[in-house]
């Protein structure tokens, strides 16, 4: 069974830690114990304002991920929630997820006069992924629970195709997201107050279901044993009751983009060697 984890310093932005290829190997008798490997981890994004927003914001957060020395590191997607695999192998893992969903205030955009704020949320759910092509094919689902500006099920599924070449890992793959009721209306719903202070929008409730479907896509490149840098791109496009609520026809956009980059640098915390 492997162990991971990760973990995003600030509250904004997402990170993922869950070595998908994680292998516990036996330690012979005499021989140096394991230790732990820490990647530090800088990370830069411009993505939405908020969930169906045309407006774009750049973000960037630090953040850390930490595996023992004798694991294999495994492939992970930029867009991953941030994971600690409990049960598993090579091929498969299941463990525990979080993610960080910002929030929506008006204050910050004019066009959002009178409409009620979205808080920020803490996503903490279960995340399972399966390699039915081992180290190329990779199939990865996500169950979440929102805490504080929202309290709901939200899910993710995800298919990654990952190719590598030399010190080079390409990634590309389809992503769909689920939500229920209580987030698509703290995203997307409009109550009879918010549209008396702003005539942009008229009353709407928003119901569960397929979110968005898109795209995501990652070039990572490792320089040496310390030191590897990503770029990423992605892209979805919002469907059913996200795509057809008043804020996004007439305040936002149902296209939603997102491109960043990372630089991390791993060093060992005692024990033996470590696994590439």
């Amino acid at each position: 069974m492997g162990v991971a984890c990760s973990i995003v310093l600030p509250a904004i932005g997402v990170s993922s830690a869950q070595a998908a290829d994680a292998v516990e190997a036996p330690i012979a008798v005499g021989s140096q114990p394991a230790g732990w490997l820490l990647t530090v981890r800088g990370n830069v994004v411009v993505s939405p304002d908020f969930p169906g927003s045309k407006d774009y914001g750049f973000l960037a957060y630090p953040s850390l991920s930490l595996r023992r020395t004798d694991e294999p590191e495994g492939f992970k997607a930029p867009d991953d929630g941030v994971s600690f695999a409990l049960f598993g192998d090579s091929r498969w893992n299941v463990g525990v997820v979080a993610r960080y969903q910002s929030g929506r205030y008006r204050e910050d955009n004019r066009a959002l006069y009178g409409i009620r704020d979205a808080k920020w949320s803490l996503e903490p759910g279960l995340f399972g992924e399966f390699w039915p092509l081992a180290d190329t094919l990779r199939v990865r689902g996500e169950l979440r629970y929102g805490i504080n500006g929202y309290n709901g099920l939200v899910g993710s599924l995800a298919l990654d195709y990952v190719q590598r070449i030399g010190n080079l890992t390409l990634a590309i793959g389809p992503r769909v997201a689920i939500a229920g009721g209580e987030y698509m209306n703290a995203y997307f719903g409009v109550s009879q107050q918010d549209a008396q202070w702003n005539g942009a929008v008229t009353p709407y409730k928003a119901d569960p279901g397929v979110k968005s479907v898109g795209v995501a896509a990652s070039a990572t490149y490792q320089w040496n044993d310390q030191w590897a840098t990503t770029v990423r791109g992605g892209y979805d496009r919002l469907t059913g009751s996200a795509a057809d609520s008043p804020i996004v026809r007439n305040l936002g956009s149902r296209d939603q983009f997102s491109v960043g980059a990372s630089a991390s640098y791993s060093f060992q915390l005692g024990g033996g060697g470590w696994k590439r």
